[in-house]
């Protein structure tokens, strides 16, 4: 599990310019090899998809996921279907990336 899965998410008040370029390179390998799977769009979201053996597996996994969501108060964007969930995350107060997003998508590995 990475190092930031234990770090908490810290509300974005606005005014500070997302991240660009190489500090969200060192980020995302902070993520694993290869960002563990986790892409970078944009320089703008991150995302990742997660394959499950059913449905109801899927579903059990965006449940957690709401569950840490509510309890870190940095709400992704889930994608349900059948065996797969897409997750995006963005911090929406300043359209693009901040060091709470690696943190959200590391506690999202954690949970599959």
């Amino acid at each position: 599990m990475s190092d930031l899965a234990a770090k908490e998410c810290v509300p974005c008040k606005g005014g500070v310019p997302p991240l660009r370029g190489a500090a969200l390179l060192v980020l995302q390998h902070q993520l694993g090899p290869d960002g563990n799977g986790w892409r970078i769009e944009a320089e703008h979201h991150l995302e990742k998809e997660f394959r499950f053996p059913d449905f109801a597996a899927a579903l059990a996994y965006v449940n957690r996921v709401g569950e840490v969501a509510e309890a870190q108060k940095h709400h992704p964007d889930l994608f349900l279907a059948w065996g797969k969930v897409r997750v995006t995350i963005w911090t929406h107060k300043i359209d693009g990336l901040t060091e709470s997003d690696f943190v959200f998508a590391a506690k999202c590995d954690a949970l599959a």
